[in-house]
């Protein structure tokens, strides 16, 4: 039986305006050592702003979302355009500020935030297909947003909760490292960064996800 194929959707390389380094890193990692196979993609968009990560200032100069998410793919990404849900067993999206600002507006307009088209066609045909999704740290308000009453989990913020509640999600809390699992919608859900972490904290948590969305593919 070839390995399952799991699509990979990044925001940007930087987790203060694009997708989180350790997370996707570990994201990728897990996938491997658990005998799956993955292809990035991340849309072909303009990023939402560029931030000096040092003093966390706007910097004056423009980005692209798939050209910085290609730092963190080596090269080997695809324009989310190209997904073809037919060809993969599953779908996993790391977190990052940037799938906050790039993927969909929840950084600036909260449960009432716009998700990107090709975002939203992803995760809808996925779980149309009764695949599994994966989000990790902040993506979930991605998966809330687009499919409304599912449960998910962004650690303890009381502010985030809430608002999940509003897109009609149901929100579980969580520690570091745990994950929570919608066997019926098959989502499965982790914090990492929505908590204060260390790195061997997120490779737990991205590692205890990937290994929850293999089992949902069966």
């Amino acid at each position: 039986m070839p390995p399952r194929k799991i699509g990979v959707i990044l925001s940007g390389c930087g987790h203060q305006d694009g997708a989180e380094i350790h997370e996707a890193t570990l994201t990728l990692w897990a996938i491997h050592k658990h005998g799956a196979d993955f292809q990035c993609f991340a849309p072909d968009i303009p990023q939402h702003h560029v931030l000096n990560h040092i003093t966390g200032e706007e910097m004056n100069e423009r980005r692209n979302v798939l050209i910085e998410s290609a730092r963190i793919a080596r090269g080997n990404i695809l324009d989310l355009k190209l997904f073809d849900p037919g060809a993969f067993d599953a779908l996993i999206l790391p977190g990052g500020v940037g799938a906050a600002k790039n993927l969909c507006t929840y950084a600036f307009d909260g449960p009432d935030c716009m998700v990107n088209e090709d975002v939203a066609r992803a995760v809808k045909a996925m779980h149309g297909a009764g695949k599994p999704i994966g989000a990790l740290c902040i993506a979930p308000v991605i998966v809330a947003r687009v499919l409304g009453n599912v449960e998910l989990t962004t650690g303890q913020d009381a502010a985030t909760a809430d608002n999940l509640a509003r897109m009609g999600a149901r929100h579980t809390p969580t520690g570091q490292g745990q994950v929570v699992v919608d066997r019926t919608n098959r989502i499965v859900t982790t914090p990492c960064y929505m908590l204060p972490s260390r790195v061997d904290q997120i490779a737990d948590g991205a590692e205890n996800l990937v290994k929850a969305v293999l089992e949902l593919c069966g």
